[in-house]
């Protein structure tokens, strides 16, 4: 691939051809405005036109002129030659440095960043760009890595039951009865529904999920959120209240889309609120057209420290916490 001229050549040319203008321009002027200065200058002081004298002094003039022409242009071309690539270099460092910041980016290196430097605020502000590019990109990786190892550990758990009880029926260690068709259907929902759960995140990132929006009833939408999870609540001995919707709000929300996300919610919440414990859901107004949905339990909590994490695609909290007690990070 050709690349052509590199920048510090360019530079210098354009600062050399910029100079050799301005003194091409200069040693124009001075050669046509000069003489007639100096000519009129020397009536002024009484000589006589024409004269002897009058012709050895223009002769004269003209003379040093040329001199001092032939000294100070190659004088000037060489002093904007070193300052031009002084100014190159300066200011090509911290672009070599992006370059090859750049590079190792693509080589998957991410834990590359570039130094600020002092050519000026526009470069600064192109580093800093790219250092920002650098830790989202770090930032992703670290969360795919995490992410296929959930992926493998989820998907794994269901397999491996599958196989052990394909395995046992096979071998007939293991009756075919109710249990067990229980037991392996469970395993296959277990799997379906986290394949569809990447299929959603898959098309929410593409921008691809359709909406069926509709004006609903916040206070129906709540109950029948807490009807559809109150028998496993009712299992595990954890008490779920709704409070009461003292006015009639409607929503402009998809209906099934909306069930999802609260069953997620108070799935969480179940999942770690012990027996006895409560499980509330509330709702506030903010504003005219706000309204502010409420999960609350009296469960283990989450740290401080894992709070600016909660809403990342993927995380999952306490890695001391079982991953049998944990999902995916999906939801």
């Amino acid at each position: 691939m050709n690349h052509g001229p590199g920048l510090t050549f360019r530079f210098l040319a354009a600062q050399v051809l910029v100079v050799v203008i301005s003194l091409l321009v200069a040693a124009a002027v001075a050669t046509m405005v000069g003489p007639t200065l100096f000519h009129d200058h020397m009536l002024m002081t009484g000589q006589e036109d024409p004269s002897l004298e009058l012709f050895h002094a223009e002769q004269a003039y003209r003379g040093a002129n040329l001199i001092t022409l032939a000294v100070a242009l190659p004088t000037a071309l060489i002093s904007a030659l070193l300052a031009s690539l002084w100014l190159s270099r300066r200011l090509r460092t911290p672009l070599q440095d992006l370059t090859r910041a750049a590079t190792s980016l693509t080589a998957g290196n991410s834990r590359i960043r570039v130094p600020a430097g002092k050519a000026g605020p526009e470069v600064t502000t192109l580093a800093h760009a790219f250092n920002t590019m650098a830790d989202r990109l770090e930032h992703t990786e670290q969360v795919r890595r995490q992410m296929l190892s959930d992926l493998a550990h989820e998907m794994g758990t269901p397999l491996s039951v599958l196989t052990v009880y394909l395995d046992g029926l096979q071998d007939g260690v293991v009756d075919w009865n109710n249990a067990t068709h229980t037991i392996m259907a469970d395993q296959l929902t277990r799997l379906t529904r986290l394949m569809e759960d990447i299929d959603d995140v898959s098309r929410a990132q593409e921008h691809r999920i359709d909406l069926d929006l509709a004006e609903e009833g916040l206070g129906d939408l709540l109950h029948t959120a807490a009807a559809a999870a109150g028998e496993a609540y009712a299992d595990k001995g954890v008490d779920l209240q709704v409070e009461t919707i003292t006015d009639t709000a409607r929503v402009l929300v998809d209906r099934q889309r909306f069930g999802q996300v609260m069953s997620n919610l108070l799935s969480n919440a179940l999942r770690h609120t012990p027996a006895g414990g409560q499980v509330r859901i509330s709702v506030h107004r903010q504003g005219a057209s706000t309204a502010l949905i409420h999960v609350a339990d009296d469960g283990e909590g989450i740290p401080p420290d894992q709070l600016g994490h909660i809403f990342e695609r993927f995380y999952r909290g306490d890695a001391a916490r079982s991953r049998d007690n944990g999902g995916a990070g999906i939801g």
